[in-house]
């Protein structure tokens, strides 16, 4: 897989310490040329006094990708 994950599902640590799951709804290269990831998440996470339902993760944070994930509805 390439760097550009948009639809996938990855799990990642955000701030390199809080483990999230959740689904890449736009890959960016930044200055620098790194890669981040801004990611919906699957569970809001409760963390300073709010809960966030997205974050930002960098490409070195990512430990799994799942790729994209499709639901059958009956």
């Amino acid at each position: 897989m390439g760097w550009n994950k948009d639809g996938s599902t990855i799990k990642g640590l955000y701030l390199s310490e809080y483990m999230v799951t959740g689904t890449v709804k736009d890959s960016r290269v930044t200055y620098g040329g790194t890669v981040s990831y801004y990611v919906e998440l699957s569970e809001p996470l409760f963390l300073f006094g709010t809960f966030r339902d997205s974050v930002i993760i960098d490409e070195k944070q990512v430990i799994a990708d799942f790729g994209i994930i499709e639901v059958e509805y009956e």
